[in-house]
């Protein structure tokens, strides 16, 4: 009954909560009715659109969930191991390192981990952990403030490329002042905010930032990368997401004396839900992973 409630205010749905924990609404409906009625206080505010908290639902929650918490320790108790570990496990990554990177090592984490399912979500879209009622999610860039746990993965590098069609039509830049006079990129666009990224190196330690001229924008990386071997302008993108490419002599890395700021990558879970033994296990083993891939692919 409180693992019901907890999650309808998590999902802020009725319906949506009935997804996640796989039982009909009907259900999810006589369970908190059957808790309003034990406590004796309306918990829930309900509108076509949206259910939110009363005040009294924001005292019982902040109390589920360290019971949850603690009910969760207790079923742990005996399945200490990491090869004991079960349940369900909703994971959300950005869209080339989901594809590229971790479904094809998954089959890996699942042999070791019969016990556990994933949930996988590929997409680069910023999902709500608690609206969306993920367990964790891997973030790249700058993260804003956030109440969110975060756990730091490492600094992601980025490279410098053009394809050899390109170099031949406009020279191999010997520096970043020849960037700005005789070359273009292909701009990205922030598909959150439609903002174009400018064009950034490091230089003595510290952060220059220009904008090159361009007349393709783009606001993928899937289009940067296809813009790019098709000569359009240089990017400049994670060196694993080009590592392919390169070594197929169809993109080459130039200025590598003046790369852009490397970008933070993180692990992020819910601040007010447990974090289960399920979910420390497979964020380790996609900590590691990731090391492997992709921190040491520059």
């Amino acid at each position: 009954m409180f693992r019901v409630f907890s999650r309808v205010v998590e999902c802020a749905s009725f319906t949506r909560a009935a997804d996640t924990l796989d039982i009909p609404r009907s259900s999810v409906s006589a369970a908190v009715q059957e808790l309003e009625q034990r406590v004796g206080a309306r918990l829930l505010h309900r509108t076509t659109r949206r259910v939110s908290l009363s005040q009294d639902g924001m005292a019982l929650y902040e109390r589920c969930q360290r019971i949850l918490a603690e009910v969760e320790d207790a079923e742990n108790l005996f399945q200490r191991s990491a090869d004991q570990q079960a349940g369900r496990l909703r994971v959300d990554v950005p869209g080339r390192i989901g594809r590229l990177v971790i479904a094809p090592a998954l089959p890996q984490f699942l042999d070791a981990h019969p016990h556990i399912d994933v949930v996988l979500g590929v997409t680069d879209r910023a999902v709500d952990l608690v609206e969306d009622s993920v367990d964790c999610v891997l973030r790249i860039g700058p993260l804003a403030d956030s109440p969110l746990i975060a756990r730091n993965i490492g600094l992601l590098p980025l490279i410098n490329v053009a394809s050899p069609a390109y170099l031949d039509r406009h020279g191999v830049p010997a520096s970043p002042d020849a960037l700005l006079q005789n070359h273009h990129a292909v701009a990205y666009a922030s598909p959150s905010n439609g903002r174009v990224e400018d064009w950034e190196w490091l230089a003595d330690g510290t952060l220059h930032t220009a904008r090159l001229p361009a007349r393709v924008t783009v606001n993928s990386a899937e289009a940067s990368i296809a813009c790019c071997l098709a000569g359009l302008g240089l990017i400049q993108i994670p060196a694993y997401d080009v590592r392919a490419h390169i070594d197929a002599g169809e993109l080459v890395e130039v200025l590598p004396q003046f790369r852009a700021e490397p970008m933070p990558m993180r692990l992020l879970f819910p601040h007010r839900r447990h974090v289960s033994g399920r979910v420390r296990v497979f964020a380790d083993w996609l900590a590691a992973l990731l090391h492997r891939q992709l921190l040491m692919a520059g």
